[in-house]
């Protein structure tokens, strides 16, 4: 075992913040740990959304070479975006305690999916979410949306900002007088824009500056993300319902490490043992349907006493198709079970749906 562990993480705020837990988590066994920053091809190629970024594995493939090649330890990876084909020098050594698995929608003012206007421009990336808004709401306009988790609530925050900012320019122009439309607003602007701004979060300066492409209505992301990077408390979500199943691997971690004294050292001090069951039944029955990340899948496992409860919804990409079913599967035979349920829901109709998401794709 090495006297430092070198882990690699993207240079992300999430991806750094990610890291540095696990790395708190080592320090707190006396390890000493030193986070090595990695560029992946998911990083360098902007403008593409990630389904098209060729194949599952775009943020993980470029720092698990470099953990075979021997220039780290291991890596920290954002569990769901690990493809299930993995390399055979490599093991997931590490699977820490699993944060929220859910999605949440993030609105500038507090709408609710329920409450958003007919018509409403949602943002994500996720083939996965964007089937299962469609699905909910046949109505909304789901646009494509990347970028770190700060750079997309900014950019959904922006329009709004940016247009009080204005006003508030523009009443100050007016010497101060600062009615609205219907002139019962009188006090409205007490302050100058100056001390306004000063009082907004730092995620909300950030949004002033930006460029609007799009004007959303609402984001969907991961409430793990918002929680791990601080802006759950800073911005209006709706936690959205169990029909929303997430990403299979949604709010876990997973420390790669080729197999040996360093792998081990990694599971016996990072290891979650309820996490790990549960991200091993999503990913195996992802693996066996063949989903990845081209697919709009999603699966989710909680281990329930004795039984792991399996749930999974496979759509079609516009979300007027679905396979969903909902199983109790034996713990102490998980990985065998999964692989099971998958098989039933692939001759269900699952498999077909995937293939001709991947055609599309």
């Amino acid at each position: 075992m090495t006297e430092t562990i070198r882990l690699a993480t993207r240079g992300s705020d999430l991806a750094l913040r990610q890291a540095q837990r696990v790395a708190d988590a080592l320090d707190s066994r006396r390890r000493t740990v030193e986070l090595v920053e990695v560029e992946t091809t998911g990083d360098a190629v902007r403008d593409e959304l990630i389904h098209r970024l060729g194949k599952t594995g775009a943020f993980v493939r470029s720092l698990d070479e470099k953990v075979i090649d021997g220039d780290v330890d291991a890596a920290v990876h954002s569990m769901k975006d690990m493809p299930t084909e993995f390399p055979d020098e490599l093991v997931v050594a590490g699977v820490p305690e699993r944060a929220s698995p859910g999605d949440v929608l993030v609105t500038p003012d507090g709408d609710t999916l329920d409450s958003l206007p007919d018509g409403a421009t949602v943002g994500t990336s996720s083939l996965r979410r964007k089937a299962q808004l469609l699905a909910a709401r046949p109505d909304l306009d789901v646009q494509p949306l990347r970028g770190n988790v700060d750079t997309r609530v900014q950019k959904l925050l922006a329009p709004s900002l940016q247009a009080e900012h204005e006003r508030r320019l523009e009443a100050e122009d007016d010497e101060g007088e600062a009615e609205d439309e219907d002139g019962d607003d009188a006090d409205r602007y007490d302050r100058p824009p100056e001390e306004w701004f000063d009082d907004l979060a730092e995620i909300e300066r950030q949004a002033l500056g930006r460029e609007i492409e799009t004007r959303f209505d609402g984001i969907v992301l991961a409430e793990a993300g918002l929680q791990r990077t601080g802006l759950l408390a800073q911005v209006e979500t709706e936690r959205l319902p169990e029909t929303f199943v997430p990403a299979a691997g949604q709010g876990a971690l997973a420390v790669t490490a080729c197999d040996g004294d360093v792998g081990q050292t990694l599971q016996n001090e990072l290891d979650h043992p309820r996490t790990r069951v549960e991200t091993t039944v999503e990913r195996t029955i992802l693996g066996t349907l063949g989903g990845g990340c081209v697919a709009p899948v999603g699966i989710h496992a909680v281990v329930r006493g004795e039984y792991v409860q399996a749930s999974v919804r496979v759509l079609s990409q516009d979300g007027t198709e679905e396979i969903e079913a909902t199983r109790d599967l034996p713990i102490e035979r998980h990985p065998e079970a999964a692989r099971e349920f998958a098989d039933e829901l692939a001759d269900r109709g699952a498999a077909d749906l995937i293939q001709r998401a991947r055609r599309d794709a």
